[in-house]
């Protein structure tokens, strides 16, 4: 859950001068209609994933500004007097609309949809965005990783390269993501994700030998635990860790060098040595396409770090948050290569009779307005998320939304799964606009 105290302090300055000046002129109680969207994909990437929706409804639920805050604005002189008073009672009692964590999304869809006064909408910009725009990131990142591991397991290893509090979003759409594991703990205890790990060459250092650090190990966790074996020579630590633990060693990672030719060794000897059963982990700066290239090797799991929390060179879904109607009346920017679309809008996706996804309708849902005819494949994707500024009940949980998502990359068509550039997977249509 998010620390209530903590959320407003995500508001960026610029969001409080519009905020004061609104509620100079009167036009703060204005009803208007902000939507989430994003113009391109990041290069390379053919689908977006939903991540972070969950966290977000949490901060939105939960948006405050302390007493300790609000001295803060005052003495820094951030806003005036009136706006403080009005944010000492800030609550968001508006609607939300949007994807569901889990769902694809392509340029132009609506992935969320936020509609309550100029003022209490607005305030919302930073922290809904920061959430959507790193969580949704990383979901990509790591669903293109466990698309390239083809039913393999993976394991999410990447606290240490990252902020101590995003080390906890990425393990969890990591796992949304396909991920079957985290080594974060608190990942582990505050959303249920398993978690997994091994010993690291310090350990194995630390002892006057490396049977010694495996007989240690062993003698702690079993001979099911896994054993880093390239601390010094890889054959001579597999030969020693199926000495220590037996033909029944749960696993051998490796850490560096070529996993892929040492995977391949590895797994010979093993298999010489009578431990037919015990898997082989490899670790050490993997992303989709190094997973991709590993698909003929003998490796079982496959532990992602650095390229995971930073999204594998998309660090951001550049997600955008711009005011669409104001009174009911549809607004749009003309900005050259910044447009956007007037109109509150919502989406339907067309698909196959197999099933598979034939183009993203994104259409005007304002007052008066008819939505498209769906057909007996097609469906809307917005679901409601909030009313009244209170989270809708019974909304689906983290493995409902792990289940939908591997349900949607089977509707994509099958050249909107590969690694490589391309138009995205589904394209985009507008209507009445």
């Amino acid at each position: 859950m998010t620390d209530p105290a903590s959320t407003a302090l995500r508001t960026d300055h610029y969001e409080l001068t519009m905020l004061s000046s609104a509620l100079r002129d009167g036009t703060a109680r204005r009803d208007c209609v902000f939507e989430v969207f994003t113009r391109n994909l990041p290069d390379g990437r053919r689908y977006g994933v939903v991540g972070g929706v969950e966290r977000l409804l949490d901060a939105v639920e939960n948006f405050r500004f302390d007493q300790q805050t609000l001295e803060a604005l005052e003495r820094d002189r951030v806003c005036d007097e009136r706006t403080l008073d009005w944010l000492r009672e800030y609550r968001f009692t508006g609607d939300v609309d949007g994807y569901p964590e889990g769902e694809l999304y392509f340029p132009g869809s609506p992935v969320l949809t936020v509609r309550g006064t100029f003022a209490e909408a607005v305030l919302l910009e930073t922290v809904i965005l920061s959430i959507l725009n790193h969580d949704s990131a990383v979901a990509a990142a790591a669903t293109r990783m466990s698309s390239a591991a083809n039913g393999r397991r993976l394991i999410e290893m990447g606290s240490r390269r990252t902020h101590e509090d995003s080390a906890v979003a990425c393990a969890r759409v990591a796992y949304l993501s396909g991920f079957t594991a985290t080594s974060n703990l608190e990942a582990g205890a505050r959303y249920g994700i398993p978690t997994a790990g091994t010993s690291a060459h310090s350990f194995t250092l630390l002892h006057d030998s490396e049977r010694e650090a495996f007989q240690a190990q062993v003698d702690a966790l079993g001979a099911g635990t896994t054993l880093l074996v390239d601390t010094y020579d890889i054959t001579e630590g597999i030969r020693t860790a199926v000495e220590v633990a037996g033909p029944d060693l749960g696993a051998v990672r490796i850490d560096s060098g070529d996993v892929g030719v040492l995977a391949r060794q590895a797994r010979e000897q093993l298999d010489s040595l009578g431990a037919t059963g015990t898997r082989i982990v490899v670790s050490g700066d993997l992303d989709e396409f190094a997973i991709a290239s590993l698909r003929a090797e003998p490796v079982d799991v496959y532990g992602v770090g650095t390229s995971l929390v930073v999204g594998s060179g998309a660090p951001t879904a550049g997600m955008v948050y711009k005011l669409t109607e104001v009174d009911g009346r549809p607004v749009a920017k003309r900005s050259s290569h910044k447009e956007s679309r007037g109109g509150s809008k919502a989406a339907l996706r067309r698909h196959k009779p197999t099933g598979t996804a034939l183009e993203e309708v994104v259409y005007r849902n304002g007052s008066g307005a008819e939505p498209p005819a769906a057909g007996p494949h097609d469906r809307f994707v917005q679901t409601p998320l909030i009313r009244g500024g209170r989270r809708v009940e019974n909304l689906p949980g983290l493995e409902d939304n792990r289940q939908r998502l591997r349900h949607a990359l089977v509707s994509l068509p099958w050249e909107g799964l590969k690694l490589s550039s391309g138009e995205p997977a589904v394209p985009t249509v507008f209507e009445n606009h």
